[in-house]
């Protein structure tokens, strides 16, 4: 069984998601951590758990996701995993934060792979399935466990809300028939782990988001 430790990192109050099973194999969704108690705060975790960090994944490539992925390169010798259409597509981290205008120093750390859509992503006895979800950015990810009930959408879907459109390669349409397509599909009770905010269901979200009961 999947168990998963939620971390909110950064001034864009990200979630970052480290899921891991009684292997003590551990894979890692999302790094945002910025600063240096940040950083402490998510390796005391895997320290004082003894916990084998094997994989670092990428929902997308907007800079609050993944500004710690330097840091997870450097110390545990992992390059991140993405969509190639997500590389392609979406400006440096240095470039976005300009646009931004925010300052943070800031380090690249490029692909070690490129995940595509229905890939199995293995660790310890666990599997999680790659969708691709499109909309809020090119090549976004979400990352689908059908044993343990639950999925990892970024920032596609959340709490009574959906991802931006107004940045790189965004689509409003798009976006909303992807959720519709591909997370509402999924069962009732499916937990859906979001980028942001708090967690919430399939069917919550298939009777109280307004933005997929309304006909749009």
């Amino acid at each position: 069984m999947i168990t998963v430790k939620t971390f909110v990192f950064n001034p864009f109050e990200e979630n970052a998601y480290l899921l891991y099973d009684e292997t003590k194999e551990a894979i890692l969704i999302d790094c945002g951590c910025m600063t240096a108690a940040e950083e402490k705060m998510l390796s005391d975790f895997i320290l004082h758990n003894n916990l084998q960090l094997k994989r670092l994944l990428c929902t997308h490539l907007h800079f609050d996701h993944v500004i710690g992925n330097t840091f997870i390169c450097k110390k545990y010798g992992i390059k991140p995993e993405v969509h190639q259409k997500e590389a392609d597509a979406i400006p440096s981290i240095k470039e976005q934060i300009k646009l931004f205008k925010t300052r943070f120093a800031v380090q690249e750390t490029s692909p070690g792979k490129f995940i595509v859509g229905n890939e199995s992503i293995r660790f310890g006895e666990s599997e999680l399935t790659s969708l691709l979800v499109p909309g809020h950015s090119p090549g976004s990810l979400a990352f689908y466990s059908r044993k343990d009930g639950f999925i990892m959408v970024g920032d596609t879907l959340f709490r009574g809300s959906i991802g931006r459109t107004d940045l790189w390669g965004g689509n409003f349409d798009l976006l909303i028939a992807v959720i519709r397509d591909k997370i509402l599909s999924l069962p009732d009770e499916t937990i859906i782990y979001p980028g942001h905010g708090p967690s919430t269901t399939v069917i919550h979200e298939r009777i109280n988001n307004p933005f997929l009961t309304n006909n749009y």
